[in-house]
């Protein structure tokens, strides 16, 4: 077969033909041209053209390489006069319209890209990083134009850190199916907004049945607004963090409180409070158990935080429904920070534990339906 009818057939060229083919020290050139008086396509809307306005410069596209040389094709496209569209210059049907790279090169790249960064897919294919990028933005809207959209049941919203400075994207998944369904930036309530208005619509909306968040009052209010029907859940992966992070400013306020004799016991106590107690040395159980006959409100704190995890253990509904309530009225009567976590969205409102009610239920339905927000922070990394 010569190299002219394998081009030729790779590239699916019909109105067009492979001339020549030049081969430097440095590409590999491949001349094209109109076949005969074959009809030519818009490049708007792909009808078949009779007549042709003009033939403009010669242009050039990359092409995936050829016996270890890159390949350019080189053809001087036509304008032609469509009927419907006016003077439009002609479809390719080895690129896509304005592109410099073949479509080939461009789904190869756009592939590797998924892998490596946009600079080192750009020194594989002899590109220029802009490039890369432009090639990954057309896919990007290529896949979002023609996705398949199931309806969506259960959701996951959380954030995730975009750099240094409270800087944030808010990410949304499809937690049936585990894939990634929007990204925006911040996480405020108008920057999720566009999600529940454009990306879902009132349509879709109405068939969101569950959705996992973390304690965040813009996501629970944006819910409330667009998809009262929904059953909102407080996971168990930022319930504890939360509970964790009271904890720790316990500790901190109280080693600020007491003096230099008291501090001592507490000293370099972080991690023995946070970590589980399967995981605890010997040496950090010896630790913690002298710890805790302290009766200060860091031990309090670790009570509290340690008594709620048996939540999550039980299998019979009743009592899980009794352990919260039993744990929410300790909570209550220690007055530690920690009792802020369920009744608020952030645990640094303050908010009192008797407003817990609706949080409580969001525990609950979290409990018998377990759903976790793991598989969002898995995602997110």
């Amino acid at each position: 077969m010569l190299i002219e009818t394998f081009l030729i057939k790779q590239l699916g060229l019909k109105a067009h033909t492979v001339t020549k083919v030049e081969e430097t020290e440095e590409f590999m050139v491949v001349d094209i041209d109109r076949l005969g008086s074959r009809l030519l396509r818009c490049g708007l809307c792909r009808q078949r053209c009779r007549k042709v306005h003009s033939v403009q410069k010669a242009r050039i596209w990359r092409d995936l390489s050829m016996r270890k040389l890159p390949l350019k094709l080189r053809y001087r496209p036509r304008r032609v006069e469509c009927p419907r569209c006016g003077v439009r210059v002609e479809d390719f049907p080895w690129a896509e319209p304005w592109a410099r790279t073949t479509t080939a090169l461009s789904n190869a790249v756009a592939r590797l890209a998924r892998e490596l960064s946009w600079q080192g897919t750009a020194r594989h294919y002899g590109l220029n990083w802009k490039s890369v990028a432009t090639i990954v933005k057309r896919a990007v809207q290529y896949g979002l134009s023609h996705r398949v959209r199931p309806p969506v049941h259960v959701i996951g919203i959380d954030e995730v850190s975009r750099r240094k400075g409270q800087v944030y994207l808010t990410v949304v998944y499809d937690l049936e199916r585990r894939v990634l369904l929007w990204v925006g930036d911040d996480r405020t309530e108008e920057a999720v907004r566009p999600f529940f208005t454009k990306e879902m619509g009132t349509r879709r909306c109405h068939t969101l049945r569950v959705i996992c968040m973390d304690m965040w009052a813009a996501y629970a209010n944006l819910v409330r607004e667009h998809a009262p029907q929904a059953q909102i859940l407080f996971d168990r992966f930022h319930i504890v963090k939360h509970l964790n992070d009271a904890v720790e400013e316990v500790r901190r306020s109280e080693m600020r409180r007491l003096s230099r004799k008291e501090k001592v016991p507490f000293k370099r106590s972080r991690w023995l409070l946070l970590k589980n107690p399967w995981n605890l040395t010997d040496d950090q159980k010896e630790r913690l158990s002298t710890l805790v006959r302290w009766n200060t409100p860091i031990v309090r704190a670790y009570y509290l935080k340690e008594a709620f995890q048996m939540f999550w253990d039980y299998q019979q509904p009743k009592r899980a429904s009794d352990h919260l309530e039993k744990w929410m009225r300790s909570a209550m009567r220690s007055k530690s920070r920690i009792s802020s976590v369920i009744s608020s969205c952030r645990p640094r409102t303050g908010a009192p534990v008797r407003a817990l009610k609706s949080p409580a239920a969001r525990l609950w339905a979290a409990f018998r339906k377990r759903v976790t927000g793991l598989v969002i922070d898995h995602a997110n990394r």
